[in-house]
């Protein structure tokens, strides 16, 4: 299965991000915990050029803590700064802040030295689509002034937004890029909502869910389905089984392995198996 997902509007929103570049100070790349490398957009270095980043590993509640606490380290080593926030909960969101003050404080100096008052922080907020920008923005200013939802492709246009009176944000639509040179990363997006559902094949999207599961988070895996001879099965074998545990059969009353292969997506995208990662910085992956 091939992944790919670039609507015409996300083309409009990298044009217009690279017009609006000028006006902010600090970018604010927004990228999910649990994939902070596959979230990341490859374009972005081209798109922002020299521009000051602030890293935001979003949905850190959902990520397996000592993972993402590698990946700040991994970020520090290349000086780049990461804070890890839960937007839906409002953790840790003044560290936000905190991090684009640092990044400013030289330019702030020289500013004072010369007499004159620093002005708010003037912030862009960029992201690939369902990382939760709009609700990020909605908890900094504490109403809700940006759209939200729980799927892809809903903020659709530009907008300043005031976060008191020491941080201006840029809101933008969520920038995907045209093609995945690495499947898996598809496969990773695709598990954790960024792409449309109606555009994957979910049976491989579970199936390479449980895989990297069995690998990585056995005992997480093991308590959560439930199935004692999981490993001697293979991947049909496997969703028949979840299929008939759950009470999923088709009208010829065999298992249906696609509604096996949503339960899997669906309970790994609402924790249900606990907290975990998909990307490992100890393989030595680049951003």
């Amino acid at each position: 299965m091939v992944i790919q997902w670039f609507p015409g509007h996300m083309a409009k929103a990298r044009r217009e991000v690279t017009e609006k570049l000028k006006l902010v100070d600090v970018i604010f790349e927004l990228v999910d915990a649990r994939i902070p490398l596959s979230s990341s957009n490859p374009m972005l270095e081209e798109i922002i050029h020299q521009k000051k980043r602030v890293i935001i590993l979003n949905k850190s509640d959902a990520a397996d803590e000592k993972i993402t606490a590698e990946w700040v380290a991994h970020f520090k080593e290349k000086g780049l700064l990461a804070v890890p926030v839960n937007a839906q909960q409002g953790k840790n969101l003044h560290a936000i802040e905190r991090a684009a003050q640092e990044l400013m404080a030289e330019k702030f100096a020289r500013q004072k030295e010369r007499g004159m008052r620093p002005r708010a922080i003037r912030a862009m907020i960029l992201g690939i689509p369902n990382v939760g920008k709009s609700t990020l923005i909605n908890r900094l200013v504490k109403k809700n002034i940006a759209k939200t939802g729980n799927k892809p492709g809903v903020t659709k246009a530009q907008q300043w937004i005031k976060v008191g009176k020491t941080l201006e944000l840029l809101d933008t639509p969520g920038i995907l890029w045209p093609k995945f040179e690495d499947q898996e990363v598809g496969f990773k997006l695709a598990l954790t909502g960024a792409i449309k559902d109606d555009l994957l094949n979910m049976e491989e999207i579970a199936l390479y869910g449980l895989h990297f599961l069995e690998k990585n988070y056995p005992n997480q895996l093991a308590a959560w389905l439930g199935l004692p001879d999981y490993a001697e099965k293979t991947d049909t074998e496997i969703l028949a089984a979840i299929a008939i545990k759950h009470g999923y059969f088709d009208k010829y009353k065999d298992p249906d392995y696609s509604r096996a292969a949503e339960w899997v997506v669906r309970e790994i995208r609402q924790q249900k198996i606990g907290r975990f990662s998909f990307d490992l910085p100890e393989k030595g992956e680049e951003i």
